[in-house]
């Protein structure tokens, strides 16, 4: 119990780093703004959700599920960007909307979705390691 307390406690620093720097690279206006903004922001997002469902699951068992998951599910909400059903559009209308299920479908994401969800694979197994 005391060791998933660690790892939590890892895992909640770690939310309180990629958080703010995912804001910051959705609004930075310096040089190469364009991939901060659009493909940087989008590492961030697999990261910040790996992160955030380890959180709730520490354990060895989830650390390769926990990445291929939000990896599907982050496709799926690219895929999804395509269609615009009145619903859909009613929640891209407001910014958290924006920011969680993206408005415009762009090929290039993906990489940039596989090298998140690789980096965050790896925080969690060195997470699950340092028990």
């Amino acid at each position: 119990m005391v060791i998933v307390t660690v790892i939590r406690k890892q895992i909640i620093f770690s939310l309180l780093l990629f958080i703010p720097l995912g804001f910051l690279f959705k609004f930075y206006s310096g040089p190469a703004h364009w991939w901060f903004n659009n493909y940087g922001a989008g590492l961030l997002y697999e990261v910040f959700w790996i992160l955030f469902v380890f959180l709730f699951f520490p354990n060895k068992n989830t650390v390769n599920t926990i990445p291929v998951l939000v990896l599907v599910a982050t496709c799926v909400l690219e895929v999804l960007q395509l269609w615009h059903p009145w619903f859909l559009e009613k929640i891209r209308s407001y910014f958290l909307g924006k920011v969680l299920i993206g408005t415009t479908f762009v090929w290039w994401d993906f990489p940039h979705y596989v090298i998140g969800c690789l980096i965050g694979w790896v925080l969690i197994k060195r997470f699950s390691v340092s028990r």
